[in-house]
């Protein structure tokens, strides 16, 4: 086992990182000793990793533990960009300082943007979550990681494409996916498998580009492009207009009679830019049942 240290410039608050994680059943979450378990991907390769914050919200740092010495360079680095190390956050919460979002931004001062642990992953789970609401999308993603997905080291990874594309409707219908959920899933996967969809080549792609090469398969609309944008690339400034959650959080936040239209929150967006994935990101902050699991 190797252990490495790391520092991190502050603001960054990873007791709230966690208490996000947490509402995934499939994290492996411990609030007392503030770690959670990673389960990645480093070339086709299934490791684990467990991250602990050591330090506090203005001097953050954290141990890395892993078991093989092979990947642990090229998983370190992976994990930066997947806890948002890479970039300071101080600079983001300044922009916010002085708009409407102020108050969310010092209430969850320090939460970064947490990406999905690899893209096939963040790209099933928008598809499983799409039109439900959270409780049971979460509770459908983890039947279905449970039962076609395996276990490393405490850590639970998703099914691969080539597993999930050797399904039959009728098992993913038996865990309560519909019939076209259960056909977009696995069509997704048959896509990738046969060279028609290449997710790691999306880093390098513009915001535009991804877009574009995502809705063309079916079960992807710009929800769930948006999304993987958000949380499989990290993109800063994305802000999914029609996000109910986004919707339901302008409504409290502004007082409204009802829902915000979509020229409302352009509106209000304006001055969010360059970091609307941020105020998107807190805007769901402030209206999600925070953990009672501390």
């Amino acid at each position: 086992m190797w252990t490495e240290k790391l520092q991190v410039q502050g603001p960054y608050n990873f007791d709230l990182v966690l208490e996000r994680l947490s509402l995934d059943p499939l994290q492996v979450v411990d609030f007392t000793n503030r770690t959670v378990k990673v389960p990645l991907y480093i070339e086709k390769e299934p490791i684990v990793l467990q991250v602990q914050a050591i330090g506090d919200i203005d001097e953050p740092s954290f141990i890395i533990k892993g078991q093989s010495e092979v990947y642990k360079s090229k998983a370190i680095e992976r994990l930066k960009k997947v806890f948002h190390w890479h970039q300071p956050l101080e600079g983001v919460s300044r922009h916010f300082r002085e708009s409407d979002l102020r108050e969310i931004f010092e209430e969850h001062r320090g939460t970064a943007i947490v990406l999905d642990f690899d893209y096939y992953s963040c790209l099933v789970k928008c598809i499983i979550h799409q039109q439900l609401n959270l409780s049971f999308a979460h509770t459908l993603t983890e039947r279905f990681v449970k039962t076609f997905g395996y276990q490393m080291e405490g850590a639970w990874f998703y099914p691969t494409p080539e597993t999930t594309a050797q399904l039959q409707i009728e098992q993913l219908r038996a865990i309560q996916f519909s019939g076209r959920k259960a056909e977009y899933v696995i069509g997704l996967s048959e896509q990738i498998i046969q060279g028609h969809l290449n997710l790691d080549i999306m880093e390098k792609l513009s915001d535009q580009e991804v877009m574009d090469t995502l809705i063309k398969i079916r079960g992807i609309g710009r929800w769930t492009a948006e999304n993987f944008l958000l949380f499989g690339l990290g993109r800063p400034n994305l802000f999914p207009k029609a996000d109910i959650g986004i919707q339901n959080a302008l409504k409290i936040l502004y007082g409204l009679p009802q829902k915000p239209t979509q020229e409302e929150m352009e509106s209000y967006s304006v001055k969010w830019a360059p970091y609307l994935s941020y105020a998107s990101l807190y805007l769901w902050r402030s209206i999600e049942k925070r953990s009672e699991k501390k």
